[in-house]
């Protein structure tokens, strides 16, 4: 089985469609949260991912444009994005938001998924390897996908079970997903802050158990353009741009 992973689309739908056309065949869509905030189509990237067999998990901006958290620890720009959003967003979306799970989800494949971290699943970020080490030691499942960073990373135990080594996913390069613990980042799809403005997603084929990062072009003047429209603040069109 094909299963595209997708994290942090932010309503981002050039994007997200970008990634669909490149993926290819897949048999699920498992996204791990924040399909909404900071981009300017949250209603047509949540009616895209609907079509499609999914799992969704709910990000942080997921549950701030759904009124189930406060928006005070947002920065200014993400705030003003997400009372923009409530008003234009539809009910069934703002609805489908609110159903949305914010806890750790064991899949049939031994394979854990988070938007934060298993420690904190909505707010903490997986950054280093001090992190990624307290994580690790809460895994049930040998693998664990998170979103939240918006920047790809692997992070795995040694050979010595003491020390975590960080790792950079090489585009379009497989890579084994086995019985050691591994804590793995697919990026962003709408937001990308590694400084490579290309899309972000992976494949994990599950008859080879591999996992394989991908990056795709897509318009990104065209989204800037409607955020101007939209009057976003002028700090989160400029860093499309730069992957930032």
């Amino acid at each position: 089985m094909r299963i595209l992973v997708v994290s942090d689309i932010h309503a981002n739908f050039t994007a997200f469609e970008a990634v669909l056309k490149d993926a290819g065949s897949f048999e699920k869509i498992w996204c791990l949260g924040d399909v909404v905030g900071y981009g300017p189509e949250p209603n047509e990237c949540i009616s895209r991912l609907r079509e499609f067999n999914h799992i969704c998990l709910a990000g942080n901006h997921d549950l701030a444009v759904a009124g189930k958290i406060g928006i005070w620890d947002f920065s200014k720009d993400a705030q003003e994005v997400i009372f923009w959003s409530r008003h234009w967003l539809s009910t069934p979306h703002i609805e489908w938001l609110k159903t949305l799970p914010d806890t750790p989800l064991k899949l049939e494949q031994n394979i854990t998924i988070v938007h934060g971290s298993l420690r904190d699943p909505v707010w903490e970020y997986i950054i280093n390897p001090e992190v990624a080490k307290t994580n690790l030691e809460l895994i049930e499942t040998p693998i664990c996908l998170n979103g939240h960073t918006h920047f790809p990373a692997i992070f795995r135990k040694t050979w010595d079970d003491w020390r975590v080594q960080e790792e950079y996913p090489r585009v379009n390069s497989p890579v084994k997903l086995t019985l050691d613990r591994m804590i793995v980042n697919p990026g962003s799809v709408g937001q990308p802050r590694d400084e490579d403005p290309r899309a972000a997603y992976a494949i994990i084929d599950t008859d080879e158990m591999t996992y394989t990062f991908h990056r795709v072009l897509y318009d990104v003047s065209a989204v800037q353009k409607l955020m101007k429209q939209a009057k976003f603040p002028k700090r989160l069109i400029r860093r499309l741009r730069f992957g930032q």
